[in-house]
Order: structure tokens, then sequence, then C-alpha cells
């Protein structure tokens, strides 16, 4: 576990040195007025608690070193996203999208759902889930929300949040990688798989800034080849991780980057950015 946070704290770090780029504030202030959050079970915080699903894990040991114990979270303790929230100034943890009440969704809202993709089917086998598609149909009901609550200055608002958005791990173990379940392993090509990701989620990106989103960051996918589920049940040929799989993940993250800075160029106001996750993790997998 001691590990793990080590871990989380090196990512949490990485990004954390990008975002002070965007804007500069005192040691203590908070760095944006909310934070969006955008994933899979790496940013869920209880989304999937009340769905008709095997993916939710609100009971013990999860969140055994959790304040509050197990909350819907997909670990020990805090999650990327929690930290990143301490690191930005925000006092509270972001609630998820079925908790956030009344004034609390100025503060930001998190959408995670365990098992989701940018693919909708993504994860299904397990049953109920919110995709990135269903995750951004959450948002715009937010965003009334909180038209509600601050009139005709919503749009600036939004316009100074953090959207965070870390997903496509499970477009690859819990889509791609089955083919029991799934058939796009006999659709697409890896290549042609990376560019069909790449364009959908493009298009959700390109929705979340219709909506507001100027300060939007994308978590690039994780060695999702040294997973302990992907070594349990294919071939490592002696080595410690799938090697095709990490070659996956390689290749939608090169999609990703290029994705980011078309964005930037094409959407007005844009200030994406595209954080690389593999590296990061890869020395620790490489280093124990």
């Amino acid at each position: 576990m001691v590990a793990r946070e080590m871990k989380l704290q090196w990512i949490v770090l990485a990004l954390f040195m990008v975002l002070s780029k965007w804007q500069h504030c005192a040691a203590g202030d908070q760095l944006v007025p909310c934070y969006f959050i955008f994933g899979d079970s790496l940013a869920d915080n209880g989304n999937n608690n009340n769905l008709q699903t095997l993916a939710k894990v609100d009971y013990a040991p999860y969140g055994v070193d959790f304040s509050n114990g197990p909350t819907g979270r997909f670990c020990n303790g805090r999650t990327i996203v929690d930290i990143i929230g301490e690191l930005l100034g925000f006092k509270n943890f972001i609630k998820s999208f079925p908790t956030a009440k009344g004034s609390q969704i100025l503060e930001g809202v998190n959408y995670g759902s365990g098992y989701a993709g940018i693919r909708d089917e993504t994860g299904t086998h397990v049953g109920a889930l919110v995709s990135l598609s269903k995750q951004i149909e959450h948002h715009r009901v937010t965003i009334s929300r909180i038209h509600q609550i601050l009139g005709k200055n919503d749009s600036n608002y939004l316009n100074q949040c953090l959207y965070l958005s870390m997903i496509g791990n499970n477009d690859y173990i819990s889509n791609y990688y089955l083919p029991n379940y799934y058939n796009t392993s006999r659709q697409y090509t890896v290549k042609q798989y990376a560019n069909v990701l790449a364009e959908e989620y493009a298009q959700n990106l390109k929705t979340l800034h219709d909506l507001g989103a100027r300060k939007l960051a994308v978590i690039g996918v994780s060695p999702i080849g040294c997973t302990p589920n992907a070594t349990a049940f294919y071939d490592t040929n002696g080595s410690l991780c799938v090697k095709p799989m990490n070659e996956a993940a390689i290749l939608l993250n090169d999609h990703l980057k290029l994705l980011v800075q078309d964005l930037n160029k094409k959407l007005i106001g844009a200030n994406f950015m595209y954080l690389e996750i593999y590296e990061i993790i890869w020395k620790f997998v490489n280093a124990p």
C-alpha cells in the first residue's frame, strides 16, 4: 500500500507541475474554482455504488486506509484525483455525481465509473456502468443546476474550472482483449482500434469544450500489460508484462498527444494538455 501511495504521489506531482503553469497562486490558495472529473476506476469515488453491476467496491477491504472507510473508491485510500484535488487547494473531496447536492456542485463533480471506457460497450459484461459519453450527459445535468445558481455568469465560471479525463485503459482490458465478450479485436487491428478510440475521444472532448471546458487535462493510458489481470491470463514470455498490450497502450497515447495538440489549434480558447502517465508507472514496474 505504501508503494502504491508513492506511485500516486509521483503521478500527481507531474500533473501539478503542469497545472501550475495555468495559474499562479500563493501557497494554500485554491488554483481553480471548480474541478470536474471524468474517468474509470482510477477516478470513481462511488458513482457505481447504486448500479446493478459487479463493478462496485463499497465494502472492506477497500478503503482500509481511507478516513471514511469504503466509499466506492477502487483502492485502499485516496485516488489520484483525490490527491490532485488536495494539491489544487480544495478542502473537501469532490463529490460523486449522485451525492453532489446544492451548492456543492460549484466546487465540481466526479463522474468517474469503474470499468468505464471511451466506447459505450466497454466493461458492460460486468453490468451497468457510466461510459464517457454518459458521464458527459451527467455533466450537462450539472451545468443546468449551476445555471440555476449562477445565472448568466455560469459560462465564465466554467471556463476557469479544471476538467480532468483519465480513461481508455478499459477499452483494452475490458473490451479489445476480451474476445469472448466483444468483437472489436475481430473488427479492427491494434492500429485501427487506436485510431477509432482517438476519434471517439476527440468528439467527447469537443463536446466538453462546447459545454465550457477550457482547462482540460487528458491523462494517457498506463502500462495495461503489467496489470495482474493481464499477466494472469496472457503469456508474458518470461517478462514482467504482456508486451503486445503495452504496445497497444503506447500507440493510443501517441494518438492522444497529437489529438490534444490538434484540439488546441482548432478550438477557441482551448488550453488542453496531455500528461504522460505511462513512463512514470513504467519506472516503478522496472524498479519496484
